[in-house]
C-alpha cells in the first residue's frame, strides 16, 4: 500500500510503499477514500521537521531539556544513540480520515466489513491507503454525508470540543479568533447551537469569506475592535471567545480579555502565546479554559486503545460522540464541509499538498488527499533491499517489534555481528518496519509478525515488542522450532511461564532472555573478583529508576506487568549471577506503593540481597549501584561507569569509556550460543526461575 510519511532526519515528504496492517483485537481496519489535510497541526509538525537540529532544538525547548537529563543520567555516548535513533525515523502524517471497513479484529462487535466509516487519531488515520484504527476513533457515517465530507470528521470534533469548553447558550454571543478551517468550523456549530458570533482574523479575505458561512459581524485584528464588539452586544462585550488562531503571539487571548463581558469566559483550542495580562482577567472575573483536541478520552489509552468507553451518565460528549454530533449537523445541512474544500491531492502528489500548506502559493481552506481503486492484492511484506546469499553458520534473525530500545541496543548489535543475517523485521505500523529495514540493512519489512514465524528460512527469532506479547510470541517461535531472544521480561503471568516451560520440554530449541547486565564488562570483573567458589555473598543493589507517567504501558498491568516485573526481573537476575545459587526465598517490602520496594532474596548457599527500588527519587542522580561484600572483599559497581575492588587494603578502580550495560556482549553470547560455538548464555532453568520469582512475589 501507499502510505505518506515525513523522514525526520532530513524532513523530506515521501510516499512509501508499505505492508498491508493485519487487524488485532479491538481494531478495524479501514481502506480509505478519502484523508483531511490539517493545516495547521500539519504544518507545524512538518516545518519542524525540515528545521536543522538546531531549528528543531529550538522549536521543541522541553526535548532538548530531557536531553540534556538523559546525558547526565547516562553519558553523552548513550544519550546521542536515543537522539540518533529518534531522528532517523519516519514520521506518520494525518489524523482525520474516512473510508470502508475491510476486516476487523476479534471482539469488535460495532462494525462490520462494508461499513463507511470516519476515522480519527493521530498514528491511526493517517494518509494511507490502509489503516487500522481503534473502535472507539471510528463512527458509521450517516446517510447524506460524502466520504469526503465525513474526512473532516476528526477536525470537525476539534472545534466541537472548543464549543463544548464554551458552554453557549442559545442567543449568545460569541467570538471566533481565527477564521481558518477550524475557525470556519466553529462559527458553524455555533451558529447551528442558536449564538450569535464575532470573527476577528489578520486577513480582511478571512473575514469575507466567513460571512458567507453566516458570520454575523467582525473585524481585522486591531481595527477598533473593542468598539465594534461593544456594538454587536449592546454595550455588553462577549459571553465567550474561542481561540482557533495559531501563532506563538498572546495577542489572542490578550485581545479575547478586553472584548468580554464581566464573568466571560475564554477557550484556547489553537495554539497561541499564554501571557496573560492580569487586569482584566482580575477586574472581570474572567474564566479560561484549554480545549483539548477532539474530547474526552483524548490521550486515555484505556479509551482509544482498549476501547473501554466512558459512561454516558459521567460523559456526555467523548471523542468518539463529538465525532457524530458533528457529522450529524452535516447530515443536516447546518454545516457545510464541501465548500471549505478548496483543494484536492492524489496520494502520489503528497509533496505538492504539503507544499501548498507551508509555503502559501495560494489561498486555499480543506485540503483533501483522495484514493484510488481498491488494492487488489494483499501485501503482507515488502522487500527492501537485495536478496543475501544464505550462507551456513550463520543466525538468520527475524526481530519483531522496533521500538526507540530496540532500535537504539539491540539491532545495531545485532547488525554489528558478522555471523548475523538480518531477514526480516515486524512493526505494528509498516512504515516503521520499512524504515527500520532501511536503517540497517533487513532484506524484508512486515506488518504481521506471524510472517517472521512461519518463515522457514529464519533460524532464530528476537522479539522487542511490549511485554504482554512476549510469551505469545515466544510460544509460537518454540511451535516453529525456532531459537528464541525475547526481552524482558519472558512473561507478565504465571501460566505462561509454565506454558513455556512445557514447550521447551517438547521442543528444546535455544532461548534466552535480556538480561544483559549480566554481560557488561563491570558485572565479568565483579563475577571474576570473587569466583565460583566463595562464601556467602551480601549484595546491595539500589535502583533509582525514576517516575513515569500514571498513563505509561509498563505501568498497565495488562500490557507492561507493572515495573517490578517488567524491570526488577532484570536485578533479581543479576544477584543470582553474582551468587551462582538458587533463589530459595523472595519478600517483597512495599513502601507506599507497589513501584517502591525493597526485595529481600535468599540463595541456597547463604548469600542474602537486598534490591531497593524506588521511582521517587532524583531523576538526575545516576540510576544504579551494586555493592557485594564476602570473603574480605568489597565490591562495588556504579551505575556501570566505574568498578570498584577491594580486598587486603588494595583497591583496582575500572571505569569503561561510556556506560557499559552489555547489550553488544549479550548478543554476541547468544549468537555463539545459537551457533554452537559456546554453552548457554544464559542457562534456560535460571531464565525460568527468576521469571517465576519476580511474578511469585508481586502476587504476594
Amino acid at each position: 500500500m501507499k502510505q505518506v510519511v515525513q523522514d525526520f532526519k532530513d524532513g523530506k515528504i515521501k510516499v512509501i510503499d508499505a505492508p498491508d496492517p493485519v487487524p488485532e483485537p479491538g481494531f478495524i481496519i479501514v481502506r480509505n477514500y478519502f484523508s483531511a489535510i490539517s493545516a495547521g497541526t500539519e504544518k507545524t509538525t512538518v516545518g519542524t521537521g525540515k528545521k536543522s537540529l538546531i531549528g528543531k532544538a529550538r522549536a521543541r525547548p522541553d526535548l532538548v531539556k530531557k536531553v540534556v537529563e538523559n546525558i547526565k543520567r547516562e553519558g553523552l555516548g548513550q544519550t546521542l544513540k536515543k537522539v540518533r535513533s529518534k531522528l532517523d525515523e519516519y514520521k506518520l502524517l494525518g489524523y482525520s480520515s474516512a473510508g470502508e471497513v475491510i476486516a476487523i479484529g476479534e471482539g469488535v462487535t460495532n462494525f462490520s466489513p462494508g461499513d463507511v466509516v470516519a476515522c480519527g487519531g493521530g498514528n491511526y488515520a493517517t494518509h494511507s491507503e490502509l489503516i487500522k484504527v481503534p473502535v472507539n476513533l471510528c463512527m458509521k457515517v450517516p446517510e447524506g454525508v460524502g466520504l469526503d465530507e465525513a474526512a473532516f470528521a476528526t477536525i470537525g470534533a476539534i472545534a466541537m470540543q472548543g464549543v463544548r469548553q464554551a458552554d453557549v447558550r442559545v442567543g449568545e454571543r460569541v467570538g471566533v479568533i481565527g477564521l481558518g478551517l477550524i475557525g470556519l468550523l466553529t462559527l458553524q456549530i455555533l451558529k447551528a447551537s442558536g449564538c450569535r458570533v464575532f470573527g476577528i482574523d489578520v486577513d480582511r479575505e478571512a473575514i469575507k469569506r466567513a460571512e458567507g458561512f453566516g458570520l454575523d459581524a467582525g473585524s481585522i485584528s486591531g481595527e477598533g475592535i473593542e468598539e465594534r464588539v461593544a456594538t454587536f452586544t449592546d454595550g455588553f462585550g462577549l459571553d465567550s471567545v474561542i481561540i482557533t488562531a495559531g501563532t506563538r503571539s498572546s495577542e489572542p487571548i490578550h485581545t479575547a480579555s478586553r472584548i468580554l463581558r464581566d464573568r466571560g469566559k475564554v477557550v484556547v483550542v489553537g495554539a497561541v502565546g499564554m501571557e496573560l495580562e492580569r487586569e482584566p482577567f482580575y477586574m472581570k472575573e474572567l474564566s479560561l479554559s484549554l480545549s483539548r483536541s477532539y474530547g474526552p478520552g483524548r490521550y486515555d489509552p484505556v479509551y482509544e486503545e482498549k476501547g473501554i468507553d466512558y459512561p454516558i451518565g459521567y460523559v456526555r460528549w467523548t471523542e468518539q460522540r463529538n465525532m457524530e454530533a458533528f457529522l450529524d449537523l452535516v447530515a443536516q445541512k447546518k454545516i457545510n464541509v464541501k465548500t471549505l474544500i478548496t483543494h484536492r491531492f492524489t496520494i502520489e502528489r503528497a509533496d505538492e499538498a504539503y507544499d501548498l500548506i507551508l509555503n502559501r502559493r495560494e489561498p486555499f481552506i480543506g485540503v483533501v488527499f483522495e484514493y484510488g481503486e481498491a488494492l487488489t492484492e494483499k501485501v503482507k511484506t515488502i522487500q527492501v533491499s537485495p536478496p543475501v546469499e544464505k550462507k551456513e553458520d550463520v543466525v538468520v534473525a527475524g526481530v519483531i517489534g522496533a521500538g526507540s530500545f530496540g532500535k537504539t541496543f539491540i539491532i545495531p548489535a545485532l547488525k554489528s555481528n558478522p555471523h548475523v543475517q538480518l531477514s526480516m523485521v515486524a512493526t505494528s505500523h509498516g512504515a516503521g518496519a520499512v524504515n527500520v529495514a532501511k536503517r540497517f540493512g533487513f532484506y524484508r519489512a512486515t506488518s504481521d509478525a506471524e510472517e517472521i514465524l512461519s518463515n522457514p528460512d529464519i533460524n532464530t527469532v528476537f522479539i522487542l515488542t511490549r511485554h504482554n506479547l512476549h510469551a505469545p510470541y515466544v510460544l509460537r517461535a518454540i511451535e516453529e522450532g525456532k531459537n528464541v531472544y525475547v526481552e524482558k521480561p519472558l512473561a507478565i503471568s504465571l501460566e505462561d511461564v509454565e506454558r513455556i516451560a512445557e514447550k521447551l520440554k517438547e521442543n528444546p530449541v535455544k532461548i534466552m532472555v535480556g538480561f544483559n547486565r549480566r554481560f557488561s564488562l563491570h558485572a565479568e570483573r565483579l563475577k571474576s573478583f570473587f569466583g565460583d567458589e566463595h562464601g556467602p555473598l551480601i549484595i546491595h543493589y539500589r535502583v533509582n529508576a525514576g517516575a513515569l507517567p500514571p498513563d505509561h504501558w509498563t505501568r498497565d498491568p495488562d500490557i507492561g506487568g507493572g515495573r517490578i516485573i517488567g524491570e526488577g526481573c532484570h536485578f533479581l537476575d543479576f544477584t543470582r549471577f553474582l551468587t551462582g545459587g538458587r533463589i530459595i526465598e523472595v519478600k517483597l517490602y512495599p513502601a507506599g506503593d507497589r513501584e517502591n520496594v525493597i526485595m529481600v532474596v535468599s540463595f541456597e548457599d547463604g548469600s542474602m540481597a537486598s534490591i531497593h527500588y524506588t521511582t521517587t527519587g532524583d531523576k538526575s542522580f545516576p540510576k544504579e549501584r551494586v555493592e557485594v561484600i564476602g570473603d574480605g572483599k568489597v565490591g562495588i559497581i556504579d551505575d556501570y561507569r566505574t568498578t570498584l575492588l577491594s580486598s587486603g587494603g588494595n583497591r583496582n578502580v575500572f571505569k569503561s569509556k561510556s556506560q557499559d550495560k552489555g547489550y553488544v556482549q549479550e548478543i554476541n553470547a547468544f549468537v555463539d550460543y545459537v551457533l554452537g560455538k559456546k554453552g548457554p548464555a544464559i542457562p534456560p532453568e535460571e531464565i525460568l526461575e527468576v521469571s517465576e520469582w519476580i511474578i511469585r512475589v508481586t502476587m504476594t
